[in-house]
This record gives structure tokens, sequence and C-alpha cells, in this order.
């Protein structure tokens, strides 16, 4: 845990680098509890869709014990699937968009063997156990819940998880899930129902690219999960995402512009608002 607490005058900032697993992403935990899950079952293939972080953590779960995994990936998106298939994954480029490449990795896994590993997919709880890890790891750092915990949100996976992990471990958390700005519709959404985003109105960029969906898997349950905490949904430009990594890197973290997103929100929310206590911030990929 990086302690920046200089960083907002009256609050301690402490920031969670979910980013120094193997594959750089903090959906790792997950990816190896659907492996877990898929050998125990004799499944021979997993099938995933992915904007980056995703596809990197399965590719290094399911070649560190030899699983054969398929990856739909958007042309153009993340490496282009360079890391992934060095990590011994079968990389499959989809014209489009995210959206697209889960439709696809849906008709992948009907194969013979496959599975159907996305985050809301057969192996929900699977995932929901792996991204709740990191609720436990607070939990056994600190002697009390912080006051707020800064998530990322793209489908809006990893807040479902941390919620139904703090509800077992007795902590209530504020979560707040900060996206692009524009680009997710649990950000557009917010404080309303969810609405799905008209797919030709969201806009990819070098910087944006994993936060960005015009239908977030699990946008309705994260916005509940949300609302139930006391938290709210925040929004972040490219800009702020790349004035967040650069005051990372002075603390010795190194995520990407997309992986900073959490303290961009943060920081934002902190010019507007005063805050006290303790808060948490997750960093998701490098």
């Amino acid at each position: 845990m990086i302690d920046a607490q200089d960083l907002v005058p009256g609050a301690r900032i402490l920031v969670k680098d979910e980013t120094r697993y193997a594959s750089g992403s903090h959906k790792e935990p997950a990816a190896r509890q659907v492996v877990a899950q898929a050998i125990a079952e004799g499944r021979r293939r997993i099938v995933i869709a992915t904007c980056g972080n995703y596809g990197r953590a399965m590719a290094m779960a399911c070649g560190a014990i030899g699983m054969p995994c398929t990856v739909v990936l958007p042309t153009g998106w993340s490496d282009g699937g360079a890391f992934m298939r060095s990590a011994g994954a079968d990389v499959h480029l989809v014209d489009g968009n995210y959206e697209d490449a889960v439709d696809e990795s849906r008709r992948l896994a009907t194969l013979d063997g496959a599975v159907d590993g996305n985050v809301d997919g057969p192996y929900v709880e699977a995932v929901f156990t792996g991204h709740g890890t990191v609720a436990h790891a607070l939990h056994a750092e600190l002697d009390e819940p912080p006051a707020a915990l800064w998530i990322p949100v793209g489908n809006g996976t990893t807040v479902i998880a941390v919620h139904k992990a703090l509800g077992q471990l007795g902590w209530d958390v504020p979560l707040h899930g900060v996206g692009s700005a524009g680009n997710n519709p649990l950000v557009t959404s917010w404080p309303g129902p969810y609405r799905m985003l008209d797919p030709d109105g969201v806009s990819t960029t070098d910087h944006n690219q994993p936060l960005v969906n015009w239908h977030a898997l699990q946008g309705p349950e994260a916005l509940d999960a949300i609302r139930a905490s006391g938290g709210a949904v925040h929004a972040a430009t490219d800009d702020e995402l790349l004035t967040a990594r650069h005051l990372l890197a002075g603390y010795g973290a190194q995520p990407t512009a997309a992986g900073s997103v959490a303290l961009a929100g943060l920081l934002a929310h902190a010019r507007r608002t005063v805050l006290t206590g303790t808060h948490v911030v997750l960093l998701s990929g490098r």
C-alpha cells in the first residue's frame, strides 16, 4: 500500500497497487478462480472477450497450468494481443468494439470442451470471489474501514465483487466508481437508472480504451451496489487520467492512464468537496 496523504490536504490517500500481478492486471485473481473451476469441471478451453486487462490476466492464468485459452480482442486495442500470445493464448481479433468481441467469444465458447469465462458467464461467482480478494487484503491491512474506496468501472464487475466481500467482512464502506467521461453507461446513467449508450456515441482513445463500454455487462447490479454502499459514480477525462498517472509515478507506481482512473476521479471530486479520513484508491492495470 502506498501512502500518498499529501495529495489531498486533510485526507489520507492510500494507493492499493493492483498492477503488480504478473499480468499487470487487477483481474488476475478473478482469472485464476475461473481457471480453477474450469479444471475442476473438466473443461478443455476457456474463451473470453477483453479490452486488454482480463485477456492478459486469463492468458497468464491459463498459461501457468497449460490450459488452452482463446481471447477475443477488438482490432487495434491494447497491444494487438502481443502479450496474450506470448503467454500462450490464442488471440482472435474482431472488427468493432468490446461488445462485438463479447458476442464472438460467446459463439466460440459453444465449441466442444470450451467454456464461457466472461465476467457475466457461468463462472460469475468465481469471478466475484477473485475480485473480492482485494477487499480481504484491505481488511487485513487496515485497522478500520476507510472513509471511501475508489474503484475503476468498466463492466462494473469489480464494484459488485468488492461490495459483496465487504459485506461478508462486516465493513460498511462507500464505494466510488470512476469511469471515462461520457463513454461508459455507469457514468452517464448515475444517479438515475441504468441506460445503455448509443454504440456510435462512445469515443475510444489510447488513454481511455479499457474503460469504454456502450453496454456494461453488469451495469445495473453495479449501480445498485454503489447506491447501497452510500457511494457515487464519477467521470474522468483523458487529461485527468494523464495527470493522475504522472502523480502516481512520483510514488513509484506505473499504471496506464486508464489504470489511474480511480485517483483521477478522487482528485476531481476533491476540487469540489472537502475530503477527510482515509480514502483507498485501486490501480487497475499497467
